[in-house]
């Protein structure tokens, strides 16, 4: 790709990306249900002519690993949204503060994954062998991504709130989006100290488990980063969008699970492939491990997610009806007896 199009296009996509958080700050508000759909909608389409950009300027192989990475670590920012519902409810953040929280874990999600962009990338010019243990972190993150339970996750969070609480004093009321306030003539921190750190943990985690995904997709740190950025647009807006539904997307968490595998997997495959540690096939390339191509990474992720999506909402669909019955038939117990 030519250095003068990346530099433009990733200037120019973090002024979107700071000017869409900044309207937060100009004009608060929680946005309406078509608001919010028409830009998820606008960023979605501005991803597919980045998309087709690359096409044009650079190859079909560079713009298939971008629609890939991109689906990729926005699969994984719609699970990491999950998780900001969780904290959201868990430590009952009034709505109207909430775009401010959120705003404030997508900037440290950028900056996150930005430094774990440079350092993997930093990496991989320097250790091929750096696959193996990208591939074993991926296939072991798949695992604790489909078999974590909610429990486990309130008890860490159970956990950091004991270890803050007994470190600072924090006041039992919010005071807007103020992590220090004043309660009965003392200086305090508000719980949204605890929201705050919490979102950065969270943050880390993921910026843990999306850089090595994407790098086993492509090794271009430019597409790389344009696929973070995107993935990180318009996720303010999706969290409104989707409200509670994200809660109900139960098979959501299985299908970025066999991605993460998926892509542990051929991590692997291509480490074996590139083969430089003498302790295996004496330091030679393994040259009959296969190389998963752009495009049967783009139509298992596709596949994946499209699967895990449908699935959970044929689910709704269902309990929903059976509900309907059972408030259906409860209804007409009290006519049935007497007759």
């Amino acid at each position: 790709m030519p250095l003068l199009f990346e530099i433009v296009s990733l200037v120019i996509l973090t002024a979107i990306l700071i000017a869409d958080l900044l309207i937060i700050f100009k004009r608060p508000h929680i946005p309406s249900m078509r608001e919010a759909s028409l830009w998820v909608g606008f960023y979605a389409l501005l991803a597919i002519l980045f998309g087709l950009s690359i096409l044009a300027i650079g190859d079909a192989e560079h713009a298939g690993q971008f629609y890939a990475g991109w689906l990729t670590e926005y699969s994984l920012s719609l699970d990491n949204l999950f998780v900001f519902v969780i904290i959201m409810t868990r430590f009952a953040v009034p709505k109207k503060y909430q775009q401010e929280v959120l705003m404030v874990g997508i900037i440290m999600a950028l900056i996150l994954r930005g430094i774990f962009i440079v350092l993997g990338a930093a990496l991989i010019e320097n250790f091929s062998w750096i696959f193996y243990i990208f591939g074993a972190f991926l296939v072991y993150t798949a695992w604790h991504q489909a078999f974590r339970s909610h429990e486990d996750e309130e008890e860490t969070e159970n956990k950091l709130i004991g270890f803050l609480r007994k470190r600072i004093t924090i006041s039992p009321e919010f005071d807007g989006a103020r992590i220090r306030t004043v309660h009965n003539g003392q200086k305090m921190f508000t719980p949204m100290i605890v929201v705050f750190v919490t979102i950065a943990i969270t943050d880390v985690i993921f910026a843990f488990d999306s850089i090595p995904a994407i790098f086993g997709i492509t090794t271009s740190p430019f597409i790389v980063f344009a696929a973070n950025i995107f993935a990180l647009m318009g996720l303010r807006q999706l969290y409104f969008l989707l409200g509670g539904l994200l809660e109900k997307l139960e098979y959501l968490k299985y299908g970025i699970a066999f991605i993460l595998a998926f892509i542990g997997v051929k991590l692997v495959l291509h480490a074996m492939h590139v083969n430089e540690l003498p302790f295996i096939n004496g330091g030679e390339h393994i040259e009959w491990a296969p190389e998963i191509s752009t495009v049967t990474s783009l139509l298992v992720i596709v596949a994946a997610m499209t699967v895990s999506i449908v699935t959970s909402l044929l689910k709704v669909k269902r309990e929903a009806k059976v509900t309907g019955e059972r408030l259906h038939l409860g209804a007409a117990e009290p006519e049935d007896s007497s007759q």
